[in-house]
């Protein structure tokens, strides 16, 4: 390449990376304001869920509805999703848009919304190590793992305990408690799919280990026998 050239790949670079870390920061701030209401400004959604919606709920859920809104969009546009996928989303819409008009159960959607997207950052990184052929690394191991082990234990484990307090508590609505039905299913259905990945890549790694294994123990036979030889 010629200077010019290696000049212009830099600053295409540099530009992708910037444009890239803006869309993260951006699209960060709806799990870090869930994460600000529910575990700062409260209230708790184990103990008050189904109340009055807060100034703070209101504008977190406001922010995450239009990214759902874009996301589906860009979903149903470029065919990149499956349909449980595009099922989740509707519901999330809907959940959302359900909190905002009745104007109650703010604290346990954000809740849920947080929950739900805080697994996503993994799933980016999973995405860039395939584009970048690191997937089949130690690292894109340990992100798989990260990331099977955090969403069994916050959308199954703390989401069973959420899923208990609205559907226990009385100033729940049945609407509301019909939407966390179909949310708890549907973590149900990504993790039992999830663990179905981690079984065949967990299978396949062992095959792949076993058969290096004894590769290495026929080589070795063969090396012995060539010495054994030239003795």
């Amino acid at each position: 390449l010629k200077g010019g050239a290696v000049g212009f790949v830099i600053c295409s670079l540099i530009g992708w990376l910037c444009l890239y870390f803006l869309f993260c920061c951006t699209f960060a701030q709806r799990v870090l304001l869930t994460a600000y209401v529910v575990f700062i400004d409260g209230p708790w959604p184990f103990t008050h869920a189904g109340t009055e919606n807060t100034e703070l709920q209101v504008f977190a859920l406001a922010v995450c509805l239009g990214y759902f809104f874009f996301d589906i969009g860009w979903c149903v546009c470029y065919h990149t999703e499956g349909p449980v996928m595009l099922a989740h989303h509707a519901a999330s819409i809907l959940g959302i848009l359900l909190a905002l008009l009745m104007g109650v159960s703010g604290c346990e959607t954000c809740g849920v919304v947080f929950g739900s997207e805080l697994t996503n950052p993994l799933l980016q990184t999973r995405w860039f190590l395939r584009k970048l052929g690191l997937y089949d690394s130690l690292l894109g191991d340990a992100v798989d793992l990260l990331f099977i082990v955090l969403f069994a234990f916050v959308r199954v484990g703390v989401g069973t305990v959420m899923f208990y307090c609205e559907l226990t508590s009385p100033r729940t609505t049945l609407v509301m408690k019909l939407g966390g039905v179909v949310m708890y299913g549907l973590a149900w259905v990504f993790m039992v799919d999830i663990g179905r990945f981690g079984y065949k890549k967990s299978r396949a790694k062992y095959k792949r280990w076993k058969e290096n294994h004894k590769l290495k123990e026929i080589n070795a036979q063969k090396l012995d026998g060539h010495s054994n030889k030239s003795d």
